[in-house]
């Protein structure tokens, strides 16, 4: 059995009034992608505040490795190998795909008394991860800016990898893609699973979590509206739980058109009145003894 990376045992998070999670459990092993899916306002982003160090969590417990944890810092939080991927990405769109692979993490060498950017070493470090990642680019000198939102998606995960990431946390990573696009980064995904990563892969989209994930957590209204294994649940149960199950029932009948329903009873109306005019007719045509 793979190892547990991370585990969130009843995690409850409030700001001043508002209560944004409240007993949220997640467990995250190395090899698994563990999909966490919700609509807006579900707590998917607090979720991933905490688990990144940027926000500390008000109730339950927190351990990396069997370790508890309350991290004071994203950098803390990246120290222990959990590197996150925000929507935006956090790139500087005029700078070179390698200096953005390199961005706070710059190599450096001495030279004429002073420190300079090894600027080559950084270039063919970043063409031997994007390579090993299965990503072709050859002209890491282009600004990223000019890159595809999918092939700045696959650079980022291709950085998390490189520098020694155990958890890599993606934050709607096929928000903003065409479907070949988020085919691509979703490649990538099963890529850095297989590297043997954790991944917690934050999504609306129960097709694209379906096609990678090991793991469901749905979140709604900050709670957990339910917790199952690739095993337990097949896509359209995830679809259905993810529209809001019952609740998506009770407005379907709430916005039926009337027409549907006089439709309905007129069918049935007609149907009784063909049945008389034939009960009508056979016995007119019965003859008298």
């Amino acid at each position: 059995m793979s190892s547990e990376l991370l585990a969130l045992k009843g995690v409850g998070k409030t700001y001043g009034t508002v209560r944004a999670l409240q007993d949220v459990s997640l467990t995250l092993r190395s090899g698994e992608i563990s999909c966490v899916l919700g609509d807006n306002g579900a707590g998917k982003s607090t979720l991933i505040k905490i688990i990144a160090g940027l926000h500390q969590h008000d109730e339950g417990s927190y351990t990396i490795g069997g370790e508890e944890v309350r991290f004071g810092s994203p950098r803390e939080a990246l120290d222990r190998g959990i590197a996150t991927v925000y929507q935006d990405l956090a790139v500087v769109p005029l700078m070179p795909v390698w200096r953005n692979f390199f961005l706070g993490s710059e190599q450096g060498m001495r030279r004429w008394g002073g420190l300079r950017l090894d600027a080559d070493a950084m270039r063919a470090t970043t063409r031997e991860a994007l390579a090993k990642m299965g990503i072709d680019l050859h002209d890491v000198d282009r600004p990223i800016g000019t890159l595809s939102g999918g092939q700045r998606q696959c650079v980022a995960i291709a950085r998390a990898v490189h520098f020694g990431a155990e958890v890599l946390i993606l934050d709607e990573p096929t928000a903003a893609l065409g479907v070949k696009q988020s085919g691509v980064v979703l490649k990538y995904v099963t890529a850095a699973r297989d590297a043997g990563l954790g991944v917690v892969l934050i999504t609306h989209n129960p097709h694209h979590a379906y096609l990678v994930g090991d793991h469901f957590t749905l979140l709604k209204r900050g709670r957990m509206a339910g917790s199952h294994p690739r095993a337990e649940i097949s896509l359209e149960q995830l679809t259905t739980e993810m529209a809001g199950g019952s609740d998506l029932a009770e407005l379907s009948h709430e916005l039926a058109r009337p027409s549907d329903s006089r439709n309905s009873s007129g069918s049935s109306g007609s149907s009784d009145s063909r049945n008389s005019s034939d009960s009508r007719d056979s016995r007119e045509e019965r003859p008298q003894p």
